[in-house]
């Protein structure tokens, strides 16, 4: 688990699929992750009408109701406001360039961007983060799943 001094948030860019954010959520509950900021057209644990998103529901098994978050228009000033409230910024992307996850040395305030399933993190935020991290993958496919992904990461970065 993440040391008392660390914090640690997450950024959902466009995701998708309301059941990968649950997942996430849940993910995100059981490693400790503090705040959970959704940008785009990621789905929230709540809809414009104030009804539970049952897809998010179901797979977050609750942690939709136990982790802070929060909606966010565009990633661009989320990420500004984190930088300026003291938060290294490290988008999780499979990219030319991007460093193997395993060497990040998470500081005490780190913000993990996760994006769409199809298309990753916006390349405007890839610009404006302090790490690009990836998962070095060996099989023929070039990617996994988003929650997948974050699972993988959060628990090698932060349960340390």
């Amino acid at each position: 688990m993440q040391t008392e001094t660390q914090i640690a948030v997450l950024v959902l860019e466009n995701i998708r699929s309301a059941q990968n954010v649950g997942a996430i959520f849940r993910t995100a509950d059981a490693i400790g992750v503090q705040k959970i900021y959704l940008t785009g057209y990621t789905p929230a644990p709540i809809d414009k009408f104030g009804r539970p998103q049952k897809e998010i529901a179901k797979t977050a098994l609750g942690a939709e109701k136990t982790i802070p978050w929060e909606s966010a228009p565009d990633t661009a000033s989320l990420v500004a406001r984190l930088r300026q409230d003291g938060f290294f910024i490290a988008a999780v992307e499979k990219v030319s360039g991007a460093m193997d996850y395993k060497t990040l040395e998470a500081p005490g305030r780190v913000a993990f961007i996760f994006g769409n399933e199809v298309d990753g993190v916006l390349l405007s935020t890839l610009g404006a983060t302090d790490a690009v991290v990836a998962i070095p993958m060996r099989g023929m496919k070039e990617s996994l799943n988003v929650a997948t992904t974050a699972g993988i990461v959060l628990f090698r970065v932060l349960d340390k």
